[in-house]
């Protein structure tokens, strides 16, 4: 999914967004959340947008919502 997410983040027309990969296993919060959900993304609110594959239609959407 990150490689995916970074690629994205290349695209014309979609604007500046910045990545955090986190270590959910080394969280005990986190872990507890999102278990067997990773790979997970989420935004700064800890709102989930996808999990496992990247919905790339998805986060242009949320991604031009914002802006």
């Amino acid at each position: 999914m990150l490689a995916a997410l970074q690629a994205l983040r290349g695209e014309p027309g979609v604007p500046h967004f910045d990545i955090v990969v986190v270590d959910v296993d080394a969280d005990p919060v986190l872990e507890a959340r999102y278990n067997e959900l990773v790979p997970v993304l989420v935004d700064r609110e800890g709102r989930e947008l996808c999990r496992y594959f990247l919905d790339a239609a998805k986060v242009r959407e949320y991604l031009g919502a914002l802006g």
